[in-house]
């Protein structure tokens, strides 16, 4: 029996590493326009107070329900972060995986780990944390039945038993170096809360994290409080937090600007210099993984054929969407992975812009008078680079029309297979960042490659699954090795492939909030800050 500092874990750690070295390089290469991850990256002077509230000014609206193993909402997964815990959790600013509500891991063998419960752990209705709760959180989740998104996430977990009242073993179906991050995906419910009343349990969760929430109306705002029985390594460090909804881009800022709000998220990017220059405020960018993706329906001709997807893709000036769409708050694709990601690796194919490489690869294809409907999410800076897109497209013999809307009604399109080819914005890095994980949310097995780009089942797709499957299995160089070839395909075959990774503009008062720092994905991060004292 070994402990977590065995050579599994290592390995995490190394990677761990990677991950805030590749963030601190970030914050030299752009300008000063990204957060020192271990610092705080906040000016604030002072002690904090223990009695205020922190507010913050949130950009997405609030939409279905709080329970972990259902959600996936930007502004519910950012809210479970606050209230809920896995065993494991990933550091919101690092990315770095530590133990949570676990108060030990112990490896047994290269296939199992045994977890003891932190010590005085209690759900927010005081009730204590047990195994039995632990086995039911990851039993409801792998339960095919539930249809859990959180499921393939853990799909290397065979079982999870009660060892005593306060730890249980978990059995892998392989050897699996990724552990740590992903024991991240699920978040420990009370059982008997639960099975009880699940609707009651999806409105207001109740979970062991350092704030509890107290109410959540869509279209105005979510309350909290902080949760005095905390026992954890994160304890809240304001009396509680409001979240007011303001999905008004003009409004959160000048809520911030009115000092109403103490942070904002998704600051327009045309509105960053001015933050910047006001006394009080700091704006940063930090480099996201993030993306605006093209996705081509395969099932479609002519982009049936991978040169008429690579021809769009040469088609694109890059650079000039940077700078020109997006104000250089993006970094143009060369992967998959954005160039800060500790896995990254240049893919084989490059897209570097050529109009007449696009002519050539759509006359050798034969396609010729090429007309198209572009379908697009209305999302603000989506709208701001499709004008580009569409010229740049235009130059090279292909007719566009946009069709742009609502994100549910395009994929309603999408799911019918009423489309040629979309661009959209996409992030599943709030779920995880190691590259399975990223990769498998648009080449697993599931809507993406089944229905939407219609690719599952083909030649090149069966070959990235068993690179993934066998980077699954290994660790090391040889898994590195896996995901670039598992990249590689994924850059010739172009069936959904990013444009560029974003940069994610934040925004915060440095004279009232302490310890607070911009992250790497949708949301913001509040634990551990707190408002200093006037």
């Amino acid at each position: 029996m070994k402990t977590t500092t065995s050579r599994l874990r290592r390995r995490s750690a190394v990677a761990a590493a990677a991950a805030v070295l590749a963030l601190a390089l970030t914050a030299c290469g752009s300008g000063g326009t990204t957060a020192n991850p271990t610092s705080g990256g906040s000016a604030a002077t002072g002690d904090i107070d223990k009695n205020a509230t922190i507010e913050a000014g949130i950009s997405y609206s609030l939409g279905g329900g709080f329970d972990p193993m259902t959600t996936s909402g930007a502004v519910t997964v950012a809210a479970n972060w606050h209230t809920l815990e896995g065993l494991t959790e990933l550091d919101g600013v690092t990315r770095v995986p530590y133990e949570a509500l676990a108060g030990k891991i112990t490896e047994d063998g290269d296939s199992a780990i045994t977890v003891a419960l932190r010590d005085g752990a209690v759900f927010h209705d005081g009730s204590p944390v047990t195994a039995d709760d632990v086995v039911f959180s990851y039993e409801r989740v792998l339960d095919p039945a539930n249809n859990s998104l959180y499921r393939d996430f853990i799909s290397f977990v065979d079982k999870v038993e009660k060892v005593d009242d306060t730890s249980v073993k978990i059995s892998f179906k392989f050897p699996f170096s990724l552990y740590m991050e992903r024991l991240s995906a699920v978040k420990i419910v009370p059982k008997a809360i639960v099975e009880k009343d699940l609707d009651a349990f999806t409105a207001l969760p109740t979970g062991t994290g350092p704030y509890k929430i107290t109410s959540a109306t869509p279209d105005d705002k979510i309350t909290f409080e902080r949760f005095d029985k905390y026992t954890g390594p994160k304890p809240a460090q304001a009396a509680g937090m409001t979240w007011n909804l303001l999905s008004d881009p003009a409004a959160r800022v000048t809520a911030l600007q009115s000092g109403t709000v103490h942070a904002i998220e998704d600051v327009p990017l045309i509105d960053l210099p001015t933050l910047q220059g006001v006394e009080g405020l700091k704006a940063e960018k930090v480099q996201a993984f993030g993306l605006l993706f093209m996705m081509f329906n395969t099932k479609s001709a002519p982009f049936d054929d991978v040169r008429v997807r690579q021809a769009f893709h040469y088609a694109l000036d890059k650079e000039s969407l940077v700078k020109n769409g997006m104000l250089d708050a993006a970094e143009p694709a060369t992967s998959f992975l954005p160039s800060t990601h500790p896995n990254y690796h240049e893919a084989s194919t490059q897209y570097a812009y050529d109009p007449e490489k696009a002519k050539a690869l759509l006359a050798e294809a034969g396609v010729s008078n090429l007309s198209i409907t572009l379908l697009a999410t209305d999302t603000g800076w989506v709208a701001d680079v499709l004008p580009l897109i569409q010229q740049d497209l235009e130059k090279v013999g292909v007719k566009v029309t946009l069709d742009v809307g609502q994100s549910s009604g395009q994929y309603t399109k999408v799911d019918a297979g009423d489309y040629q080819v979309m661009v959209a914005p996409g992030d599943p890095s709030v779920f995880g960042n190691d590259v399975d994980i990223l990769s498998r949310w648009w080449f697993g097995d599931n809507v993406w490659t089944k229905s939407r780009t219609g690719w599952a089942g083909s030649e090149k797709f069966t070959e990235l699954t068993n690179h993934l499957d066998k980077a699954l299995r290994t660790s090391g160089d040889a898994q590195q090795t896996e995901w670039n070839d598992a990249m590689d395909i994924m850059s010739e075959e172009v069936t959904l492939y990013p444009l560029f990774h974003r940069q994610l503009p934040t925004a915060w008062s440095t004279s009232s909030l302490k310890n607070f720092s911009p992250i790497s994905t949708t949301g913001l991060n509040f634990l551990e800050a707190g408002v200093v004292t006037k």
